[in-house]
């Protein structure tokens, strides 16, 4: 933001005796009239200064030095100036002035704040505070920032003042169609970088929030689990190759325990415990959330378990079942759904839909009891995952016939 005015000007200070000559040359900085000066730690002789011309008199090699200081000092003081304009920054006489002293911490620009927040997620991932997955979304929610500010603006980086609703209008606007993204898509990356904004409101870097009249509403989109058919049709099928049986039973295994990917190829032996009454339960923590999840195995995933419980690899991994990517995984998971005509997307996540849904809800388990087993924080979580199949309406509403059938006899 441009200053309404601006000055700067050298002069000699005055000291208390007015009998010296000799005195320290001081700068003075006015920025829309308020001014504030400090010295420049040199000293002059107030005979052999020109206040007019605000220099040194004479062409002696001393007085060539001093000038060519000043001259060196306004430069400086200009050159920061025009940098904290270009930034979109406002200067004020105070930050002038503390440049000059050393004493002035140049904040963090938009980019510049982004890369640090994700270094510090990169380095809790090696903790495992945060999964790779939420480093990797951080790190392209900075890159879509950076495409946008060079798109838009032609530069480089961007100072946060420069921030406000427009920017993130224009942002989100930017989203959906150069960058072609969903709505949703759109609104997660928005979603990161408020974050940023909120990171800056905290350090005091930015003041106003740019984000207080933006408002948005995501598209809720019906994420279909297996159907009790399409999952029987995985679990019989015959594969000629070991590597997508392995896929499979991890898979299935999924869907009858509603443990994510990452939980089913990390659990091991020490998370299998026997309870009072004999049945056999995962206790462990979820690696997303930290949330516990305390699930009694079913028949099924008790084979699987079994299936593997000599397996080279899990032994030397110490895990219950085989190490996957979850990129291979997925790939594997496609080719299973084609051999097994199911005519829709198979990915891991699908699993644990399909636990929540096929074989825990539609066999009339509780939702309460749903989201303690898939460790979710609330209700409404376990309600997203939760589709309610034909054959559990059907149940109920034959149930619902029967009762109005027996009222009517009995009026």
């Amino acid at each position: 933001m441009l200053e309404q005015s601006y000055g700067l000007n050298f002069f000699l200070k005055s000291p208390r005796e007015k009998s010296k000559t000799i005195r320290l040359v001081y700068v003075r900085i006015t920025v829309d009239g308020i001014s504030r000066e400090c010295s420049t730690k040199r000293q002059w002789d107030v005979t052999r200064w020109n206040q007019k011309e605000e220099k040194a008199i004479g062409t002696k090699e001393d007085a060539k030095e001093l000038n060519f200081f000043l001259d060196s000092l306004k430069t400086k003081i200009n050159r920061h100036r025009t940098e904290l304009l270009n930034f979109d920054k406002t200067t004020t006489a105070i930050d002038l002035i503390n440049f000059i002293s050393g004493k002035y911490k140049r904040k963090n620009t938009v980019l510049e704040e982004f890369q640090e927040h994700n270094d510090e997620v990169a380095a809790l991932v090696k903790t495992g505070e945060y999964a790779n997955g939420t480093r990797e979304r951080y790190v392209t929610a900075c890159s879509h920032v950076k495409e946008f500010i060079r798109y838009k603006y032609g530069r480089d980086d961007l100072s946060f003042t420069a921030l406000d609703y427009e920017f993130i209008k224009n942002y989100n606007f930017y989203l959906r169609t150069v960058r072609n993204c969903s709505n949703n898509t759109s609104l997660k990356y928005i979603s990161n970088f408020k974050k940023i904004v909120l990171r800056a409101i905290a350090k005091e870097i930015i003041s106003k929030d740019p984000f207080k009249l933006f408002t948005s509403k995501k598209t809720k989109i019906r994420k279909r689990p297996l159907t009790k058919v399409e999952l029987k049709r995985i679990e019989e099928r015959c594969f000629v190759t070991d590597r997508l049986g392995v896929v499979r039973d991890i898979f299935v295994f999924q869907c009858y325990t509603g443990l994510s990917y990452i939980d089913a190829i990390q659990l091991k032996w020490k998370n299998i415990k026997e309870a009072n009454d004999g049945i056999m339960w995962i206790m462990s923590n979820r690696q997303k959330s930290g949330s516990s999840t305390d699930i009694p195995l079913l028949p099924k995933a008790l084979e699987i378990i079994a299936k593997y419980n000599n397996n080279p690899l899990c032994i030397k991994n110490g895990t219950v079942l085989p190490k996957r990517s979850n990129q291979k995984m997925n790939e594997y998971l496609k080719e299973i759904a084609t051999l097994c005509e199911i005519h829709e997307t198979l990915n891991t996540h699908k699993a644990r839909r399909t636990f929540a849904s096929t074989v825990t809800l539609n066999n009339g388990v509780s939702i309460h009891v749903v989201k303690e087993m898939l460790g979710h924080h609330s209700i409404q979580q376990t309600e997203e995952y939760a589709i309610t199949e034909q054959e559990t309406i059907n149940r109920e509403m034959k149930a619902l016939n029967a009762k109005l059938t027996s009222n009517e006899i009995e009026c």
